[in-house]
């Protein structure tokens, strides 16, 4: 193979398609279109988006005539995009975008009348794949979950704590289906279709065909909207005899798919999924021999291409991903190729297929406890590389550079938190205290809406047990984050009072404190757990409540000089039964929003008030509440304006 210089030059064909790129990003942002009258709503909606999980129930976008909404729908609604749907409900609330696309209002559905499948061909038939997927894995375990994911993204039956455990191992994009897959299906469809298919021409009409099925069928992932892009593009050039090279399929796809959908922009997955094909095709060309090398190198042009990304929407880089995803990829193509033809009818290959997939579940288990760069080491990383590739001379003391770098940032203590100390963390919408009672001992309420923000918050205060975890209530925007916490930390024992409310996020919870063998009890008010020099203590719900947000579990912490109230989501009603509570410092109850009873805050004479809250389309925290508390002489700080709040109590 002959050398070249590397990193290779790019053409000015590509420098120009770059720049179109990003003129179309920068011209086709999406718009937060005009709001609708607020009204009571009997009619058809056509679904313009697949069904998304949210914190409090599933939803969608769809279209009320020319206007886009996004409509919240009841749990277990069997709807998909393209569907046609009569419903009964209510419009209301502020426009605002969701999957980067804007809607006029809220459409909470009270009760679906009616359902007209879509009448597009390419949906039914990739609804039909799906659901044959779905019978081929049933009954799903740990492995056949896995393998759902990856022939069509499904992850719907992989725990919270496996879904982290696959980010955090630099392999999650084994679950959104891309590349690999597309070709995987067009050569199983090519062999299917038979005397159909013989032939260049021939095999890309039938691989036109068939493509926009798969894509359907993955639920237009972006990933594989990408990829099935740039196969369509490279099938209509074999059909018209014009050869298109990587970077011109790369390009002209999503140049291309931006302008049709600039939603695409703003999606996380499309982004990483261009980002890593780009760092595919530059590692393709390092001037390297040998089978594994290069397959190396094309790795580690991949990771290096998607960890500028990985640090903006989580915080943190795999440090080891590249290995792990050279010890994982023959495994998933092999699960991948064995799952494809039980599918097919060779129902025997099942479990074979789904026994791999647990291996690559129990090597991303083990790869997620390995060490994770943050920006500051992941730039150190870089420069030590770039030395290492263009100055010889100087590769001892990138070495020892490196050295140092790995042992400050990865392996060192993380952030400290002053012993008799609460942390309440910024994780978004929603509510995850950390509190630290001295020599090590810590306790955990609530678990905020991302289980990977929560494991990257508490390793980077130092946190590897928990003496004891609350869970308030059952929300996912507090619920959500805990229930991949087992098997990743050790916990002790965990409290909650949720009782007859339950969600989907409070059941994953409880599964998964089942399965972990830890244990679980309801707590009483006046129950004390003393944790170092802090005392928690329990002070309500005092009886049940028709509201989870009411029967939140309300603790208060002691400490030597202060007391903090964690209130929960708690609204009126419990604030009534709990109006004889004082505190130096309140954790506002429910973000902030306008369902507390203002007497009651200004009653509990707090000196400093922490709103936990994030980006939210529901108006949180209301500004009554912030003007109600600082008439009431306390400092209020909100964690989506300062980050994490740490309050000594004990200073």
């Amino acid at each position: 193979m002959t050398s070249s210089a590397w990193p290779p030059p790019v053409s000015r064909p590509w420098l120009l398609t770059a720049g179109l790129v990003w003129l179309v990003t920068a011209l086709f942002r999406p718009a937060v279109p005009p709001p609708l009258e607020p009204s009571r709503f009997s009619g058809e909606v056509v679904l313009s988006s697949d069904v998304f999980a949210g914190q409090f129930n599933d939803w969608a976008l769809g279209r009320i005539g020319a206007a886009a909404v996004l409509i919240e729908l009841p749990d277990d609604t069997d709807v998909s995009r393209g569907d046609r749907v009569t419903v009964e409900g209510r419009v209301g609330g502020d426009p605002g975008t969701a999957a980067g696309r804007g809607y006029s209002a809220v459409l909470e559905v009270v009760e679906v009348r009616n359902l007209e499948k879509s009448r597009f061909l390419p949906h039914r038939a990739g609804a039909a794949v799906r659901r044959a997927v779905e019978r081929t894995l049933a009954p799903q375990d740990e492995g056949r979950a896995l393998l759902g994911g990856f022939l069509v993204g499904d992850t719907s039956g992989v725990s919270e704590a496996d879904v982290v455990a696959m980010r955090r191992s630099g392999l999650a994009h084994f679950v959104a289906v891309s590349g690999s897959n597309v070709a995987l299906f067009l050569g199983l469809l090519a062999v299917i279709a038979g005397p159909l298919a013989m032939g260049p021409k021939r095999r890309a009409i039938v691989g036109l065909t068939a493509l926009p099925v798969f894509v359907a069928a993955t639920r237009f992932e972006p990933s594989v909207v990408r990829a099935s892009a740039m196969a369509g593009l490279a099938l209509v050039g074999r059909l018209v005899d014009l050869h298109l090279e990587a970077w011109q399929l790369l390009s002209t796809a999503v140049v291309a798919l931006v302008v049709v959908d600039p939603s695409l922009v703003a999606n996380a997955g499309f982004q990483m999924s261009v980002a890593a094909t780009a760092g595919v095709l530059i590692g393709s060309r390092w001037p390297v021999t040998g089978r594994f090398q290069r397959t190396l190198a094309i790795t580690l042009g991949a990771q290096i291409g998607v960890a500028p990304l990985l640090i903006l929407h989580f915080g943190t880089v795999p440090l080891f991903s590249p290995v792990v995803n050279l010890l994982a990829a023959p495994l998933v193509t092999l699960a991948t190729l064995l799952g494809a033809l039980a599918v097919l009818g060779l129902g025997l290959l099942t479990d074979p297929a789904a026994w791999i997939a647990g291996l690559v579940l129990d090597l991303a288990r083990m790869a997620s406890t390995w060490p994770q760069l943050e920006a500051f080491g992941l730039l150190g990383v870089g420069v030590a590389t770039l030395v290492v590739l263009r100055w010889r001379g100087l590769r001892p003391v990138a070495a020892v550079v490196a050295v140092g770098m790995f042992a400050l940032v990865v392996v060192g203590p993380g952030r400290g938190i002053p012993e008799g100390s609460v942390v309440v963390l910024d994780v978004g919408q929603g509510d995850a205290i950390l509190i630290h009672g001295g020599e090590g001992r810590f306790a955990l309420v609530d678990g905020g809406p991302d289980p990977a923000l929560l494991l990257t918050k508490l390793r980077s205060y130092g946190v590897s047990a928990l003496e004891l975890v609350i869970l308030t209530h059952v929300h996912a925007d507090h619920a959500t984050g805990l229930a991949a916490l087992p098997g990743e930390i050790a916990i002790g024992e965990m409290w909650s009072v949720t009782e007859p409310h339950v969600t989907e996020a409070s059941r994953r919870v409880s599964q998964a404190v089942a399965a972990f063998d830890i244990a679980a009890f309801e707590p009483r008010p006046g129950t004390v757990e003393h944790l170092g020099a802090l005392t928690i203590e329990v002070m309500g719900p005092i009886r049940r409540y028709a509201s989870p947000n009411d029967q939140s579990l309300v603790v208060k912490v002691t400490g030597t000089s202060r007391e903090m109230l964690l209130a929960g989501d708690i609204e009126t009603h419990a604030q009534a039964d709990l109006d004889h509570l004082r505190a130096d410092v309140l954790k506002v109850p429910h973000q902030g929003a306008a369902t507390s009873d203002p007497d009651w805050l200004r009653a509990i004479g707090a000196s400093l008030a922490v709103i936990s809250v994030g980006p939210n389309r529901f108006g949180h925290p209301a500004s009554w509440v912030i003007e109600t508390l600082v008439e009431g002489g306390a400092e209020v700080l909100r964690t989506d304006l300062v980050g994490d709040v740490v309050v000594s109590l004990s200073s």
